[in-house]
């Protein structure tokens, strides 16, 4: 089918095959489909909207439109994704909890959006830290220490680069089917097959409403699942600011004190990266249920086992440790 053809289907507010998408999604990577046909497709999607098998062949297209990770051989893979919110510096203790766990995660971060801090932002307070690191660099260090905390690369996914700077131009970005492509084709092509979602609800969230958060979780579960992976998706609160400290540097300092078990943590924050874990735990067979793996994670936690795996990540980034 040639681009306009493409365009009319989903413009009538027809289903799409999966060849279909996949031939629209390698011909806009590629320059021979025009922003203004990609344009028209995005509202097309926005005022129409898509099932669940064109969002999982959305989803699939975009992560195949550059390289992928291997880490074949490795068991269990895991990655986590939030939807952001303030002060939300979770990923900085969740990660080092499932690779001490023995989970091998890497995990590809972004910066803020709007109001929200990303994880890339914090990780860059850190002296010396290297965000940088190449897909080779990612999977050599995920198999030597069991994790990596990078920032998203040029070659991964790149069919979601370009669209999400069209999005942004179009008005389209807060189109459902859109928003579970763009998060779930760089999940697929991070090469895990267990993903764990911490969707935010509340009025520090970027989601606008309960309704929208659960319809968010729900989609993700189902896409990564139609994708031949397995997700669970976490509604948490953010009607406040997640922790004590607000702010990149002091974040980071604050996401250190939990996992040492400093006295005068913020005991919701790290209540919270505990239930995370242990549902990621439960998820990829760690643990038996979620609340054996909350167990599981507390005494990571408690042993500095967790801590020890953080250290390790920073110095293999070269970051300073102190």
């Amino acid at each position: 089918m040639r681009a306009q053809e493409i365009i009319a289907v989903k413009r009538d507010g027809q289903e799409l095959m999966a060849d279909a998408i996949e031939a629209f999604v390698r011909g806009y990577v590629r320059g021979e489909i025009a922003d203004y046909q990609a344009s028209a497709f995005l509202m097309a999607v926005y005022l129409r909207g898509m099932t669940t098998t064109e969002t999982a062949a959305l989803t699939r297209s975009m992560a195949q439109s550059g390289e992928t990770l291997d880490l074949s051989g490795l068991s269990p893979t895991v990655d986590k994704h939030s939807t952001g919110g303030v002060g939300d510096k979770a990923s900085l203790i969740v990660i080092p909890l499932l690779a001490a766990a023995g989970a091998f995660v890497c995990k590809m971060s972004g910066r803020g959006l709007g109001h929200t801090g990303g994880t890339l932002d914090k990780l860059e307070a850190i002296p010396g830290y290297r965000i940088g690191l190449s897909p080779v660099e990612m999977v050599a260090q995920v198999r030597t220490i069991g994790a990596c905390l990078a920032g998203q690369t040029e070659t991964l996914a790149p069919a979601d680069k370009k669209l999400y700077a069209l999005r942004d131009a179009t008005a389209t970005v807060g189109c459902l089917p859109l928003i579970v492509s763009s998060i779930l084709s760089k999940k697929l092509a991070g090469g895990a097959k267990h993903f764990l979602f911490d969707v935010k609800v509340g009025g520090g969230a970027f989601l606008d409403g309960d309704d929208a958060a659960t319809e968010l979780a729900q989609a993700l579960v189902d896409g990564a699942a139609a994708n031949g992976r397995s997700a669970v998706a976490v509604l948490t609160d953010m009607n406040a600011p997640l922790g004590k400290t607000v702010g990149n540097a002091l974040e980071v300092r604050e996401a250190i004190a939990v996992l040492r078990g400093e006295p005068g943590i913020d005991e919701a924050l790290r209540e919270l990266c505990l239930t995370l874990a242990g549902e990621a735990f439960a998820l990829c067979g760690i643990s038996a249920t979620p609340d054996a793996g909350k167990v599981r994670a507390e005494s990571l936690l408690n042993s500095g086992a967790a801590a020890q795996k953080l250290r390790q990540i920073i110095a293999a980034q070269g970051g300073d440790q102190s």
